[in-house]
């Protein structure tokens, strides 16, 4: 087997198993918690109105 023909062959074995890292990690790492998003207000009539729904 011919050098080029070598480094083609484990330039692809070596993109193989970089990818099984990172797909392996996926499943192996517990998930983020749940993501809360808040809306954000928006003029300063809705955040003061806001405000005084809270303050109660």
């Amino acid at each position: 087997m011919d050098n080029f023909k070598l480094k083609i062959l484990l330039s692809a074995l070596g993109g193989i198993l970089f990818a099984m890292v990172f797909i392996l990690l996926a499943f192996a790492l517990p998930p983020e918690k749940e993501k809360v998003f808040i809306k954000k207000r928006a003029n300063k009539l809705e955040q003061i109105s806001h405000a005084l729904k809270n303050e109660k």
